[in-house]
């Protein structure tokens, strides 16, 4: 019996930034400034642009999480207005994309369903520590930027000890100057 290869586009992008602290004082109430706003609808378009668009989007329940996003979904929805039989772009918050939780079980359950151009929407240090689990010390040293995307390519492979697939660096997007670093 052949095995079925499953790939996945994974873009991992950190929220954009953030008020310093919100009216409630809850850190997990704190939204997008307006330039988080604007920051992360730049980053949005930089990848639909270069046709790297997700078909959906799994985000932190945190608000600054969720606002970025429902604003790469808006935008990922307008570019593929123009496409016939496009599917929406749909965001799902999930748990386990909160501080201080592994996010591997997530990306295992998503291959394994056959999702094949997904965004995770988190935070730091927990977005960093993925990529270098996966792809190795892709990133500065000083993490990942807010509003920054890394994308990759998991391909299932049950070879791979404990995770069922290996994943390739695709490529990051530098938010400030929307520079794409692809080695």
């Amino acid at each position: 019996m052949e095995l079925k290869v499953s790939q996945m586009k994974l873009y991992i992008m950190r929220h954009g930034p953030a008020e310093d602290c919100a009216p409630s004082g809850r850190d997990a109430d704190r939204r997008l400034t307006p330039e988080g706003r604007d920051r992360t609808l730049a980053v949005a378009q930089a990848m639909c642009d270069e046709g790297e668009r997700p078909n959906i989007i799994f985000t932190s329940p945190r608000v600054r999480a969720l606002e970025t996003a429902e604003l790469v979904a808006e935008l990922a929805n307008r570019a593929s207005m123009t496409q016939l039989g496009a599917t929406p772009c749909l965001v799902e918050i999930r748990r386990e994309l909160g501080m201080g939780v592994d996010q591997l079980p997530l990306l295992i359950e998503l291959l394994r369903a056959g999702r094949n151009r997904v965004m995770i929407v988190g935070h730091e240090p927990d977005l960093s520590s993925l990529v270098t689990s996966l792809v190795g010390p892709k990133l500065s040293s000083s993490g990942m930027a807010k509003a920054m995307v890394v994308g990759l390519k998991l391909t299932s492979d049950t070879d791979v000890a404990g995770l069922e697939f290996r994943a390739t660096f695709r490529f990051v997007v530098e938010p400030k100057a929307l520079h794409w670093r692809r080695t």
